[in-house]
């Protein structure tokens, strides 16, 4: 990555899923060799998996500037609330070769955050898909997001997230994390 670098075909580097310390290595290793060092990462992040992101990467972002594009932020749909009622027919979770997501569709600690959250976003006037994508970018360690769509309409409803954000006040994200975190 070093040399695409060097000859102008990129600006930097960076990784996806790689853990903190596989990270931090690459980093030091560049550093010693002279090397350019990775600068971002691509983890998945949403209101459903935030551990790797929120703390095994707490210090990454501290020592060393680290940037992230996240993936997942409406954790595979089950964030837009389509996943209520069960796996609908014609969503990705229905797919063949998809099996591997069924079980957190379905998992019943994700669904009664779901049912949680959803009268929040009704209190802020907008929907859930919105709300989760506006607290992902609330948070300060997160560079950019990469939002999926299977028709323009939700490209365009994804899009409103940016208007929710400074609805996110700090009250309304202690009552978030209440809801997130309910044994915290």
């Amino acid at each position: 990555m070093d040399i695409v670098i060097r000859q102008g075909k990129a600006f930097y580097w960076g990784t996806s899923e790689w853990s903190a310390d596989e990270i931090r290595s690459a980093y030091g290793i560049a550093r010693e060799l002279g090397m350019t060092p990775p600068t971002m990462e691509q983890p998945q992040y949403n209101m459903l998996n935030r551990t790797r992101f929120e703390k095994e990467y707490a210090l990454l972002y501290r020592d060393i500037g680290l940037g992230t594009t996240i993936f997942s932020p409406l954790a595979s749909g089950m964030l837009t609330g389509k996943y209520r009622q069960g796996i609908p027919s014609d969503s990705r979770g229905a797919l063949k070769g998809y099996e591997w997501l069924q079980k957190s569709l379905t998992d019943q600690r994700n669904l009664a955050i779901v049912e949680q959250l959803i009268p929040l976003a009704s209190e802020l006037g907008c929907t859930l898909a919105q709300m989760a994508l506006a607290w992902c970018l609330k948070n300060p360690n997160v560079s950019s997001v990469i939002t999926g769509a299977s028709r323009a309409a939700q490209v365009h409803e994804n899009m409103k997230a940016l208007d929710v954000v400074p609805l996110l006040t700090s009250d309304v994200m202690a009552r978030i994390e209440t809801i997130l975190t309910p044994n915290a």
